[in-house]
């Protein structure tokens, strides 16, 4: 029987990418969901399907009724989707609503919707690479756009959250994530132009295995507020791993070597704390770089 059997679980953000995919598992799991969009979704299957704004203190507490755990992905995921102080307020906001609604009703485990953009880098203005590789929680942050700050905030209010009202709270810094077939044509454009990975360390993570990252955590025995990066354990380029970092990044330190397509983030956080590996890989063959690129 799952830990999560007879739980009432808030997905807020369901209807967006990540959210169908984690409201099936978790359904699956054993739990009765409510659900909170900004819109309606005819495909969504809950057995509470609510429409409302996370801004909203009047809807977010309708939402926690009832609700034993939360998984927050409500969001505007990318710099240029709105207008700058949209896309800010809007994550900020959103996430300090809800956490700070559900830590003040005692309940006590929070999983969010992070970002590996909460270190700067992947969509900076500026010409900069990471300081190291492979990327870890402890690398230089780089803050020069409003997305990547408020996804850097969100984490500095898990924190605060857990502090204030002791609700425990893990933020997945997920890369990219999406349907094998959209990342097979993004590993096709990689092909082509591997140095516009580099700052996002070539990582993906299918939908599937994001969903089962967010169960994972809704489960896990850790107290506290954490936040890692995930991803699949191989790139989404072709090429091997150290062909590329000699090729594009040679002056950049490197901790320790990497095997084959070996994606250049440190994943032991997901192992170690809520016993995460990635199970879906896209099939890409492993391609020599080519010397012209």
């Amino acid at each position: 029987m799952s830990t999560l059997e007879g739980s009432r679980v808030l997905v807020t953000g369901a209807s967006g990418r990540i959210g169908p995919v984690t409201v099936e598992r978790l359904r699956k799991a054993g739990a009765s969901v409510t659900t909170l969009s900004h819109r309606e979704n005819p495909h969504l299957v809950a057995d509470r399907v609510l429409v409302g704004d996370t801004q909203s203190q009047a809807d977010v507490a309708a939402a926690l009724e009832g609700v034993d755990l939360v998984v927050h992905l409500a969001a505007l995921a990318h710099r240029d989707i709105a207008p700058a102080y949209d896309v800010y307020t809007t994550n900020v906001v959103s996430t300090f609503n809800v956490l700070a609604q559900a830590g003040a009703l005692g309940i006590t485990r929070a999983v969010v919707a992070g970002s590996i953009n909460a270190y700067g880098l992947p969509q900076n203005l500026h010409d900069v690479t990471p300081a190291y590789f492979p990327i870890d929680t402890n690398i230089p942050v780089d803050l020069a756009d409003w997305y990547s700050l408020s996804k850097h905030n969100d984490e500095n209010t898990s924190r605060m959250a857990w502090r204030h009202w002791g609700i425990n709270v893990v933020t997945l810094r997920f890369p990219h994530v999406n349907t094998p077939d959209v990342l097979l044509e993004q590993s096709r454009a990689l092909a082509g132009s591997p140095r516009d990975g580099i700052r996002e360390a070539w990582s993906y993570l299918t939908t599937e295995d994001a969903a089962r990252a967010i169960e994972l955590s809704l489960t896990a025995s850790t107290t506290g507020a954490h936040a890692f990066f995930l991803a699949a354990n191989n790139t989404l380029a072709p090429y091997r791993t150290e062909d590329m970092l000699r090729a594009f990044v040679p002056e950049t330190p490197r901790l320790r070597r990497f095997v084959e397509r070996e994606v250049p983030i440190d994943l032991t956080p997901a192992r170690e704390l809520i016993g995460f590996e990635a199970h879906h890989e896209v099939a890409i063959p492993t391609l020599d770089l080519p010397l012209d690129i």
